[in-house]
């Protein structure tokens, strides 16, 4: 489950309002979390989420309070760039500059609902936040077709601001805006979550999918064994389809968020599977089994149809990262974490080896998954 979903399950199940929600909205160097992550604290000191790796927790239930007991937002800045030795020496687990935008349950709980929209739909929202002056706090909501709801305060603001969701959304990126009235506001995206289309029913798509669901993919399992396809087998599920592999652009909506994993166990299903997902704008296509199993799959499509270079780059198989995954529940994570990187264009390598920062090419507008 997301941290978006988590916070709003959190929410829907508590009637008490004594609480308030904190939002990354901007990082420069080191820092655990980027723009768009979100924790809510409750007066009680109780929390769901997290801004940071615990470092700014302690002020931040300061914060928390008086946003609670005056009912008025707050944006905190926490340095933590200062001498690196000062730094280390406070216990802090980084070493950069981390934006925080805390705002009270009346805002914060329209704020979830709203961005949450994005989680049970496939339309993408942006929310615009103002973070400083007379008009902080004021808050517009812009949807991918253009409509919006709230207000920055004047006409001028609202079409800026619409504007930048727009292209923001379209980036599929978190951003600042400095707006021309004066002002400086978070644009916030929230696009629907990546799907996870796993193509077989075996028992080693059990582990998948209930990985694959609590790290906020939505996941569809497709098999034409209506035996194997139950809630109790695969309770994190959204949609169980029963059909045939040929009939699978049918059965499934196929777009640039899914990731697919193809796990039949049977040589001609995974052929017209292969066949149906590889003329689809799927981003990752997961194979289980043998590399010269899949190369004779492959071979056996091209005696067929055309397959371009570009399409042959988006199958990985064997499927998975090379962890020296052994079972079940180790191959899933080694495939999740591989769809994973292919999302956000990493290697899946260690990150000793990588060069410059971990989050880099993530911030300065953050990607959103």
């Amino acid at each position: 489950m997301s941290e978006l979903a988590q916070i709003q399950t959190a929410i829907e199940g508590s009637a008490d309002s004594r609480w308030a929600l904190a939002t990354v909205v901007g990082v420069s160097g080191s820092t655990y979390r980027l723009p768009g992550a979100k924790q809510l604290l409750r007066a009680d000191g109780s929390s769901v989420g997290t801004v940071s790796g615990g470092c700014l927790d302690a002020d931040l239930v300061r914060i928390v309070g008086e946003v609670i007991e005056r009912q008025q937002p707050q944006f905190v800045t926490y340095d933590l760039s200062a001498d690196e030795d000062e730094v280390w020496g406070l216990g802090m687990g980084c070493n950069g500059v981390t934006e925080v935008w805390v705002e009270p349950a009346v805002t914060g709980e329209l704020l979830i609902q709203n961005l949450a929209t994005a989680l049970h739909s496939d339309e993408s929202i942006a929310a615009v936040t103002v973070l400083g002056g007379p008009s902080a706090g004021a808050r517009l909501f812009v949807r991918a077709n253009g409509v919006t709801a709230g207000s920055l305060g004047t006409a001028e603001a609202d079409a800026e601001a619409s504007s930048a969701a727009l292209a923001a959304m379209s980036l599929g990126r978190h951003d600042q805006l400095n707006l021309t009235g004066g002002g400086l506001a978070f644009v916030e995206v929230q696009v629907p979550p990546p799907e996870l289309l796993v193509c077989g029913a075996g028992h080693d798509a059990v582990p998948l999918v209930r990985y694959g669901s609590e790290l906020g993919w939505r996941v569809t399992v497709v098999d034409d064994r209506s035996a194997y396809l139950t809630p109790d087998r695969f309770p994190g599920a959204a949609a169980l389809v029963h059909g045939h592999p040929e009939d699978l652009n049918d059965l499934v909506g196929l777009h640039e968020r899914t990731d697919a994993v193809i796990m039949t166990h049977n040589y001609l299903q995974d052929v017209e599977y292969l066949r149906a997902l590889i003329v689809s704008p799927v981003r990752y296509i997961g194979m289980l089994g043998p590399r010269a199993r899949t190369d004779r799959i492959v071979g056996e499509l091209r005696s067929t149809m055309s397959l371009q270079d570009d399409a042959l780059q988006r199958i990985y198989a064997p499927a998975g990262l090379d962890i020296g995954a052994e079972g079940p529940d180790q191959i899933a994570w080694a495939i999740l974490a591989e769809a994973q990187a292919v999302a956000r264009g990493r290697s899946g390598g260690p990150l000793r080896n990588r060069k410059g920062g971990i989050h880099q090419g993530l911030t300065g507008g953050t990607e959103v998954q």
